[in-house]
């Protein structure tokens, strides 16, 4: 993939969790500057508190770097890593991206590409490949290991592909909702998903039935 132009601005890596979660969303909060905060947003921000303090220690062997910056030209992706450690072998240094999360494990992968972003970065910053990373999440106090499979990789580029082209086209896509993340988002009053897609909805059985007619 081609590096992008010059002037077009870096893509937060937060927007890719977001952008999975759902591309209307991210140009809700990356394009239109838009944000909500929720019970949900707040205790994530408590969370992210502790990893912003930054710093750099070593644990067992390895060398632990919090607040993190990252970059990656190719993707034109910037942003700050929670934790990344670093574990030395006979080929240098292995990167180990983790990212804190509040709430449990989820049953979309929005948080993993945001992990595998980041993982991406490093490796075109290091120079070297950065096979897996971890999902912190605070109700579990438990770390769920991340493995940056080729499935991964391709949902993150792909998501990150389809994020720049909203983002350079200047235009927020229609809503498509969905029940479950609808109701967790904290933009929904915002966004008005069902209000906003029942025009859409019309205009579209609409012409269905011109064609059904015409046919």
């Amino acid at each position: 993939m081609p590096a992008p132009p010059a002037e077009e601005e870096p893509i937060p890596l937060s927007a890719v969790q977001h952008a999975v979660y759902c591309l209307r969303q991210a140009a809700l909060i990356h394009l239109e500057r838009l944000w909500a905060e929720n019970r949900f947003t707040a205790e994530g921000d408590v969370l992210h508190a502790v990893a912003d303090k930054g710093g750099s220690r070593r644990v067992r062997g390895a060398r632990r770097v919090m607040s993190l910056p990252l970059a990656s030209q190719r993707l034109n992706l910037t942003g700050v890593a929670d934790l990344v450690e670093f574990t030395p072998g006979p080929q240098g240094e292995t990167a180990f991206p983790v990212e804190y999360k509040r709430g449990r494990p989820k049953l979309h992968r929005a948080d993993e590409a945001q992990l595998c972003a980041q993982a991406l970065c490093l490796e075109e910053m290091t120079g070297r490949p950065v096979p897996k990373g971890a999902l912190y999440y605070a109700q579990t106090k438990r770390r769920v290991a991340v493995p940056f499979d080729a499935s991964l990789r391709a949902l993150t580029e792909v998501t990150v592909a389809e994020l720049s082209a909203v983002l350079s086209s200047r235009r927020t896509p229609p809503p498509t909702p969905h029940k479950s993340r609808c109701r967790a988002c904290s933009l929904i009053e915002l966004c008005r998903p069902e209000a906003v897609a029942r025009p859409v909805r019309v205009w579209r059985d609409r012409m269905l039935a011109k064609a059904l007619e015409g046919s």
